[in-house]
């Protein structure tokens, strides 16, 4: 039976505090190998992707709704605490509308060799740290046929719950791992077969209309930090620098939008 909760405080939901905020869960949530996934459609697709949770957390009315994953987690011997959305508010810092929660144990990231075995198209997240823009780039590199995801030491945490949610989930279906060091890494994909391409605005870059004639076989497209953009050593280190053409005297998009647009032109052979 799902058990009822009255009191925020309850020490069982100390997985579910102050959800809001962001640098207390950024250092806790991977120490304590754990991550929050949040509503109906991005809990399944974790428990899809084989993750395990540790507990479940929702209003009453969401265990109809839910009432497989409830009564799986019932039979695994998870709790599955149900409450009020005042008594919820108060333990996470935000009103619960969109289904459950539930805590996840974080799975072992794959080692960079075993994620690139294979892949023809990869994205290099480095450095960014807006959660809402790794999520879009996850939600694109899933629709555009990307192989893979390699973020850096100091990029966001693709699995906090703001880049899950904007990503719809797909952070569990696109393979990712954290590389490092950066940008030394960058050798390592060169020697496995991958051209680099950094995409940023620079003298000698060349178009993305032109790299998309005559793509090479396996690439690794970097994508650099809001604002900063890309390291002096990433950019020098890289094989070539794309740029997008752009009109309306715009001269770069936002990150994700950028890599969205690269990885439709320069997806492989045979994605549509």
């Amino acid at each position: 039976m799902p058990i009822r909760i009255d009191d925020p405080a309850d020490e069982r939901l100390a997985d579910y505090v102050a959800l809001t905020d962001v640098a207390l869960r950024r250092r806790t949530e991977p120490e304590r190998g754990l991550y929050i996934a949040e509503s109906e459609k991005v809990i399944r697709r974790a428990l899809a992707a084989g993750h395990q949770p540790r507990s479940l957390l929702m209003a009453e009315r969401w265990l109809t709704d839910l009432a497989d994953v409830v009564a799986d987690a019932e039979q695994a011997g998870i709790p599955v605490f149900v409450g009020e959305h005042g008594v919820i508010e108060g333990i996470t810092g935000f009103h619960l509308h969109r289904g459950a929660l539930a805590s996840m144990q974080r799975p072992a990231l794959p080692a960079v060799s075993d994620l690139l075995e294979g892949a023809r198209r990869v994205i290099v997240l480095e450095d960014v740290v807006d959660h809402t823009n790794v999520g879009a780039v996850f939600r694109s590199c899933a629709a555009l046929g990307v192989d893979a995801v390699l973020v850096t030491p100091r990029c966001a945490d693709p699995l906090y719950r703001r880049a899950i949610r904007v990503s719809m989930g797909t952070v569990f279906q696109v393979p990712w791992t954290r590389v490092s060091p950066w940008p030394q890494a960058i050798a390592d994909l060169q020697a496995s077969g991958f051209t680099v391409a950094t995409l940023a605005l620079a003298d000698d870059a060349v178009s993305l209309d032109d790299l998309a004639a005559d793509p090479p076989e396996r690439l690794a497209l970097v994508l650099g930090t809001e604002g900063d953009g890309l390291s002096h050593h990433t950019l020098s280190n890289a094989d070539l620098t794309v740029t997008i053409p752009m009109a309306g005297g715009v001269d770069s998009l936002n990150v994700a939008a950028a890599g969205a647009v690269a990885a439709w032109a320069l997806r492989p052979q045979g994605v549509r």
